[in-house]
């Protein structure tokens, strides 16, 4: 509790409130709607801490992640949340670092092993760790690792912790390829928590759009970053061309903008959210793909370049501001004809976009 207080987190979001008591008391099976940004890594990371006995120091729970940033992101996390309690050690298994260092990390004491599907697999593979002992596995965000083909690595992690208690699943959306994953894992009948309309998207974003030619959008996205100052935020556009296209038209402008997307090599990648986060630039574009993962506190503004086919990518999107309780928002823009698009986004997500002038 007092390094909870030492971080802000006081006062429960939902999935918190919903979550943390059944893992804590129960601790079976669960699955959880959560978007990014509503503090599930909490929801989840808190009672897994618990469940873990310091004094013995093989592996008891496991974490799978889509992406390395996610990975990293979640074991800050949970250091942050031990630094007045007994010492839990956390060890991050993601590619774009060399697996040697892993295998000689994972010989000290480990508890806790925050993973991407792949590496972890890899890593089993030359017997460099075991999964006999783990009690509790976590998925979060496994929408995101199913589309991104990790299905089969999944199903093989499953099989290499049937000694487990419980799963957790995390997931943004609940497609049938989730229910199907879901039905593989946990044969019983888990708790799922579902979140009604009103809360699957951040209250804390303000929705905006604004109706812009082809030609107008740029010169739109000058004008705005010109009047946020210092602030930072992240802008998504649909494709890698076009990514890099608005990123030296913006840079050649004087503004403090970096690109990530696809074709980048992991260390390249890494470089960008090295500056991003570290303030270098304030300005960060991207594709859906390359973003994910991708979690940087203190983001005021996120602008849609395009509006997403998919409503799922306009919540992912949208959540990466207004995170920690503070205000954030997200703004659209449209041509005349999706004026309509709108109105299936505001009915299907209950939220409200304001028009900008």
């Amino acid at each position: 509790m007092k390094g909870l207080v030492e971080l802000g987190i006081v006062t429960p979001t939902e999935v918190q409130a919903r979550s943390i008591p059944f893992l804590m008391k129960n601790g079976g099976d669960f699955c959880a709607q959560a978007q990014t940004g509503t503090g599930k890594t909490a929801a989840f990371g808190l009672p897994l801490l618990t469940k873990v006995d310091p004094k013995k120091s093989h592996i008891q729970g496991l974490v799978i992640a889509p992406t390395r940033e996610l990975a990293k992101q979640i074991a800050k996390q949970l250091f942050r949340y031990t630094k007045y309690s007994e010492k839990i050690f956390v060890e991050v298994l993601s590619g774009g670092e060399p697996m040697d260092g892993q295998i000689v990390r994972l010989k000290r004491p480990t508890h806790i092993v925050v993973a991407t599907p792949g590496r972890l697999l890899d890593l089993l593979r030359k017997k460099a760790l075991t999964l006999v002992n783990v009690k509790h596995l976590v998925l979060d965000e496994a929408d995101e690792m199913l589309s991104m083909g990790f299905k089969k690595d999944l199903v093989s992690i499953f099989g290499l912790t049937r000694g487990r208690r419980s799963t957790w699943l995390f997931s943004a959306t609940f497609p049938d390829s989730i229910q199907s994953l879901v039905k593989g894992a946990m044969p019983g009948q888990p708790e799922i928590l579902t979140v009604d309309k009103a809360h699957v998207v951040n209250q804390n974003i303000d929705h905006r759009y604004a109706v812009c030619g082809k030609d107008e959008k740029n010169e739109f996205i000058t004008e705005f970053l010109g009047r946020r100052g210092e602030e930072r935020g992240l802008i998504f556009v649909r494709t890698k061309a076009g990514a890099v296209a608005l990123g030296r038209q913006l840079e050649k402008l004087g503004f403090p903008v970096d690109v990530i997307q696809g074709d980048l090599s992991q260390r390249e990648r890494d470089k960008v959210m090295r500056g991003f986060k570290g303030g270098r630039t304030r300005i960060l574009i991207a594709t859906d793909v390359a973003a994910r993962g991708i979690d940087v506190e203190g983001l005021s503004f996120v602008i849609h370049y395009q509006l997403p086919d998919e409503m799922d990518y306009y919540t992912h999107r949208s959540g990466r501001t207004a995170r920690a309780g503070k205000k954030g928002a997200s703004i659209a823009l449209i041509d005349p004809r999706e004026r309509k698009k709108i109105g299936r986004f505001e009915e299907a997500l209950g939220v409200t976009f304001t028009e900008m002038g």
